[in-house]
């Protein structure tokens, strides 16, 4: 934060960054992030945060749940939460959406918990990879939902068909077997037919969007995720996470900047201001920030 948004200047643990006036008087930021600076209105800095746990995965769970992990219970993260007070067991789209999530430090800081798989996210896009990759052909940065279409030369009514059989095969099961497993099964598989079938799944297609909006936001995992998100709260997703991670040339688990970290934090931060800026811009304009909550 000290190279972000609560910088030293003038002080020997402050490093080279310089801080910019913001679009609020006496708010100043780094000057790596200039578009953000002039949404600071929008904005409510938190300086107040700390914590004594220095362990990856821990700090992992701890910031993602708020429990520390100990114990025989699977605490929910943040999202599952939400989806589960906030969500509609009718919504066509997932209560829950994550977006090329880092979960290389500790998987189970992104699960659901005890709260059961319903209220598990959506992944959409590999995160694992530190570095994360080139643009496909579509420029998607593999932000993509896979398996939304039947495979290649299945027709509709073989797809009815199947489905068929596979509701008369899994309601037989769970009629003597009720368990929350064998429910959470049905439920998950129930919900991916929805979705499938319904108009609101062309929220995952960013080719709908002018290209300078995409342009905008940053022709980069990162912006296109933003963009993703804005397109999903618009159909009433209530909780979505886009995870910038590390960026090619600059290898780095996102913001642990173990080496040039003053270069890194630098690099990070022009993906960060472009993304995040336009998020809030386009979210104004859809009439929606004011019940959007970006953290």
């Amino acid at each position: 934060q000290m190279d972000t948004f609560d910088l030293k200047p003038g002080h020997e643990n402050g490093g080279p960054i310089k801080e910019i006036e913001t679009a609020v008087p006496g708010i100043r930021i780094s000057e790596h992030l200039p578009k953000l600076s002039r949404q600071m209105e929008h904005i409510a800095i938190v300086r107040s945060m700390s914590t004594k746990e220095g362990d990856h995965s821990r700090a992992t769970y701890l910031m993602r749940t708020g429990y520390l992990q100990q114990g025989p219970i699977r605490y929910p993260t943040l999202g599952s939460l939400v989806a589960k007070e906030l969500g509609s067991d009718e919504a066509e789209l997932p209560n829950f959406v994550s977006i090329a999530p880092f979960r290389v430090f500790n998987q189970a800081a992104y699960g659901p918990g005890f709260l059961g798989s319903q209220y598990a996210p959506l992944t959409v896009g590999d995160g694992a990879q530190i570095v994360q990759p080139q643009p496909q052909a579509q420029g998607d940065f593999n932000l993509r939902v896979d398996d939304l279409e039947s495979p290649r030369g299945v027709t509709r009514e073989q797809t009815d068909s199947r489905l068929d059989l596979w509701r008369w095969l899994e309601d037989g099961f769970v009629s003597r077997h009720a368990t929350p497993a064998a429910i959470s099964h049905r439920t998950a598989y129930e919900r991916a037919v929805k979705m499938m079938r319904s108009e609101a799944v062309q929220a995952f297609n960013l080719d709908e969007e002018p290209a300078a909006i995409r342009d905008a936001y940053g022709r980069n995992r990162f912006g296109q995720g933003c963009l993703m998100a804005r397109r999903l709260v618009e159909r009433g997703v209530p909780f979505v996470e886009v995870t910038l991670a590390g960026l090619p040339q600059n290898q780095v688990a996102g913001w642990d900047t173990h080496q040039n970290n003053f270069d890194s934090v630098r690099r990070l931060s022009e993906v960060l201001d472009p993304a995040w800026s336009t998020l809030i811009e386009d979210l104004k304009s859809h009439g929606l920030l004011d019940s959007t909550l970006i953290v």
